[in-house]
């Protein structure tokens, strides 16, 4: 990604506190601005009082990302730097390059890219859904070609985000499901490609999931309840005794996609909010991300976000939620020290 000196986005003045404390900026590449979080008066999606206290980093360096029907998702760093992210309703994979130039990689003819992650033999496995409640995953390489049915349509899930593991094996969630029947779940199929076994069920649209850094503690966001859950994993399938529990309870619009930093720290998007909430490697918020135009009702379906390798630079996409609405691909530091 290109750099470089830009100015620090600042905050409209009633927003300011008394302590205005610029941050060190951990990459070039990131507008950002620490505070103690204000509310600001007549925004379009109001923060919950228990979360403004909470440390604050404004995202920035925004990168335009024109045609896209409706939603970003699924953003991952290749080997090359290039950023891979989902047109989800467009039924393409695009491309980010170092020059912010942005390409068409792949079409789907009946799927709609939603997750997606680097495999361990450097093919981008993509979680994807159909038209009529399920979908499937597939992998490609890079480029698009050589794409292979991983987990079939016939499964009956509805595939939404993926994982991979130490093993070589994959965490995906199954977001079927709504709030008074809780048909989704977590599901994990070992590198041996083994069919598909449960980890998690019974959850009401399971959405983002994430490992620690040492593999041994699972996150799962709910979307339809709003829950965060954080699950110690005794082997790959299985939760630890008394392992499991719900480390939070989300307000207002529901928990998207979620990532782990180096220091196990979780990023969760939240999906009509144009923000992204941090929490503790046990399950404390103690940060969030604020995107340019949230108070203004723009930037408000925050669905995902990426770590750029060898940083602590976060990529986060993002769109207005509106068809033919802006979407755009913001840039900034994470809160790992």
């Amino acid at each position: 990604m290109k750099s470089r000196h830009i100015a620090v986005t600042r905050l409209p003045f009633r927003q300011l506190c008394a302590a205005f404390v610029l941050s060190p900026c951990m990459v070039s590449t990131a507008a950002v601005a620490q505070v103690a979080a204000a509310e600001t008066p007549g925004s379009a999606v109001p923060i919950p009082p228990a979360e403004r206290a909470l440390k604050t980093i404004v995202a920035g360096r925004p990168v335009p990302v024109p045609g896209i029907t409706l939603d970003l998702e699924g953003p991952v760093f290749l080997p090359n730097g290039d950023l891979l992210f989902s047109d989800v309703q467009g039924r393409r994979v695009l491309s980010l390059d170092a020059r912010e130039r942005i390409t068409k990689v792949v079409s789907l003819n009946r799927l709609m890219p939603g997750g997606m992650a680097l495999g361990p033999d450097g093919r981008v496995f993509i979680a994807a859904a159909n038209d009529i409640g399920g979908g499937a995953i597939i992998a490609m390489r890079t480029d698009g070609s050589q794409q292979q049915t991983i987990v079939p349509e016939s499964a009956g899930f509805a595939p939404n985000d993926i994982v991979f593991d130490a093993r070589g094996g994959f965490y995906f969630t199954d977001a079927r499901g709504s709030i008074g029947e809780p048909t989704g779940g977590v599901w994990y199929v070992a590198s041996s490609g083994a069919a598909a076994v449960p980890v998690v069920q019974h959850l009401a649209v399971a959405n983002g999931l994430a490992l620690s850094p040492d593999g041994k503690r699972l996150w799962i966001g709910e979307f339809a309840l709003g829950r965060l859950y954080r699950i110690d994993l005794k082997d790959a399938i299985t939760p630890a005794p008394f392992g499991a529990t719900t480390a939070y309870h989300f307000i207002g619009s529901a928990p998207d996609s979620m990532r782990v930093d180096g220091a196990g720290n979780v990023y969760v998007a939240l999906y009509g909010q144009g923000r992204v909430l941090a929490f503790s490697p046990s399950g404390l918020p103690f940060g969030h991300i604020l995107l340019p135009g949230r108070d203004k009702g723009r930037n408000l379906n925050t669905t995902s976000m990426a770590f750029q390798p060898a940083t602590r630079e976060l990529v986060i996409v993002t769109s207005d939620g509106t068809p033919g609405g802006r979407a755009t691909i913001f840039h900034t530091a994470s809160f790992e020290q």
